[in-house]
């Protein structure tokens, strides 16, 4: 009979070998994945805290960036450590896929924190100032398709974004071949959403963190200023690399 440490090396590789085939197709397809492992690093911004001014101010970046994805990696640190060998040598991607495989004990803060790690990695790279620019090429034409506009599919994941009670994210997501708007709350990451395929195409953070300092209460401003701070270049890659994912 299989001990518990047997069983859970068990399903975290097949866990893995499950995912291995969608990280090939998605980094032949020009996509950035993160496939580092324990013990895990903030990823880097990419850019000067004050790129995105004056839309969000550079202290928020800085305090978002270093402070908040720096306690969400430490913490995730903390957790993986106390874990099995095979967990250890997982991505976040991979822990995120495979929670319930993850130890009783570490799985709350696996969740948490690696979501945190894993939306913030995502975002870091969503952001770039776009002076109101749109999307194009096939995602332009994808939201046309399944919102009518672009003013319609602004406005829908604007609402979700405010509407949202507490803290959490609002996503464009494709899920199989369909856009769809959806959300999750606190720092769940909707890849962990296992009766859907959900691929995040752009995510808007509204926890109070990432604009209290400029907007203070007034949510509805951040999230329209958040569309001038939207790289709809890397939102397109991530379109493309979940359609061959798909």
């Amino acid at each position: 009979m299989k001990t518990r440490r047997e069983v859970i090396k068990t399903v975290a590789l097949a866990g893995t070998l499950a995912i291995a085939p969608s990280l090939v197709q998605a980094q032949n397809s020009g996509a950035t994945i993160d496939t580092s492992v324990y013990p895990l690093k903030v990823p880097p911004l990419g850019y000067p805290f004050d790129a995105l001014e004056p839309y969000i101010d550079a202290r928020t970046m800085e305090l978002h960036h270093d402070k908040h994805n720096g306690a969400y990696v430490d913490n995730l640190n903390k957790a993986v450590a106390q874990g099995p060998d095979p967990i250890q040598k997982m991505t976040v991607e991979e822990l995120l896929r495979n929670l319930d495989s993850i130890p009783e004990n570490i799985r709350t803060a696996v969740r948490n924190n690696g979501g945190g790690q894993y939306n913030h990695s995502f975002f870091w790279k969503l952001l770039k100032k776009n002076n109101g620019a749109q999307p194009s090429g096939d995602l332009a034409k994808a939201v046309d398709q399944t919102f009518g506009s672009y003013s319609t599919f602004q406005d829908k994941l604007s609402e979700a974004a405010i509407k949202l009670f507490g803290s959490g994210w609002a996503w464009l997501v494709l899920d199989g071949d369909k856009l769809e708007i959806t959300t999750t709350p606190n720092q769940d990451a909707v890849i962990s959403r296992l009766t859907k395929k959900e691929h995040p195409i752009i995510g808007i953070d509204v926890w109070e963190h990432a604009y209290y300092l400029k907007y203070q209460n007034r949510r509805a401003e951040y999230v329209k200023a958040f569309w001038n701070v939207i790289n709809w270049d890397y939102a397109s890659e991530q379109y493309a690399a979940a359609g061959k994912a798909a």
